[in-house]
């Protein structure tokens, strides 16, 4: 489907701002786009791809969504029988990596043969709730499952381990830090978790929140912990060098902390669902500023980026919205 006009997508959030809270300034003339998606296509997740193409889960149609920005045309990759894809990313390979929770298995497309190729979780893993991944920086990928396992895949060696989490349901999120450490959240255990990639073992660390319902993490480029807690409302930051936690509640009466992903100027980019919009946290000034919503109920349940781009895939509406910034340097 071609993108949405300028003039259009210019309307659709200007209406959309009257839905922002008064105490979180708005993105006024920022650079904002939408791209309408094949209907029913639900995105997920979003990666923005290494040739320029941005991948996306079309979770509701078992496929691998590529939109190519510059024509605003879209077309979907099958995943196989029963595929409901959720998290997305690009590996160090040019790869897309997929958790698949309908196949119950880890998913690779090579973007240049188009080749596919499927690890399906060991037999008696029962059935995981895959959700999301990051490679470590050993380049292995580590993923999560809300049932209450997170596991490791070993790309060269095809070698794939499954463990369970020390608090059982809720692994939602995960990231890795720049020295490549890998965390996750758990959504319905409230806490986030360090994995040992030498033994695979979690060590559960407590936030200061009771009940807060983190949600997903990402790392900055200090190395620092960001977690979107979905039950508080809170965006909250562990420095793992420190043990220090502090926490900032989102604008408005009722928010709903969703996604979060830090970009390459360190802004702390967090979807807020109580809002219908994203917010982008300036960590210096301790500030908000909104990016609302192309439509009602669009739900960004998670963001991704590149320098100068940040990508929001609004599941609700069948669009991905991109916020044009400036490239750090």
């Amino acid at each position: 489907m071609p993108a949405r006009s300028p003039a259009v997508t210019a309307l659709a959030l200007l209406a959309a701002l009257s839905a922002i809270s008064p105490t979180a300034a708005t993105a006024g003339a920022a650079d904002v786009r939408v791209y309408d998606l094949p209907a029913g296509s639900h995105p997920h997740d979003v990666a923005p791809a290494p040739d320029g193409m941005v991948w996306y889960t079309a979770q509701h149609q078992g496929a691998l969504g590529i939109l190519d920005p510059a024509t605003g045309q879209a077309r979907h990759v099958p995943l196989g029988q029963g595929s409901a894809p959720h998290g997305v990313i690009a590996g160090p390979d040019g790869a897309a990596w997929i958790t698949d929770s309908g196949l119950n298995a880890i998913v690779r497309w090579d973007p240049k043969s188009g080749k596919i190729d499927t690890w399906r979780l060991p037999e008696g893993t029962g059935y995981a709730n895959l959700n999301t991944a990051a490679f470590d920086g050993k380049g292995v990928l580590w993923f999560t499952g809300q049932s209450g396992v997170y596991g490791r895949l070993d790309p060269k060696s095809g070698a794939l381990e499954v463990f369970r989490a020390p608090k059982g349901r809720g692994p939602y999120g995960i990231t890795a830090t720049p020295d490549g450490t890998v965390y996750y959240a758990s959504l319905a255990g409230n806490h986030i978790a360090r994995i040992d990639d030498a033994t695979g073992r979690a060590t559960v660390i407590e936030p200061p929140t009771p009940g807060q319902g983190a949600r997903r993490v990402w790392s900055d480029s200090k190395g620092n912990v960001w977690i979107s807690e979905w039950n508080s409302g809170q965006l909250t930051r562990y420095v793992p060098s420190s043990g220090a936690w502090k926490s900032w509640k989102l604008p408005g009466d009722t928010p709903r902390a969703y996604a979060v992903y830090v970009d390459d100027r360190d802004a702390v980019w967090v979807s807020d669902f109580g809002a219908n919009a994203t917010l982008r946290f300036d960590p210096v000034t301790e500030s908000f500023t909104a990016f609302p919503a192309s439509k009602p109920g669009a739900n960004v349940r998670q963001i991704l980026g590149r320098p100068g781009e940040v990508w929001l895939p609004e599941s609700g509406a069948d669009r991905l919205m991109v916020v044009r910034t400036t490239p750090a340097g």
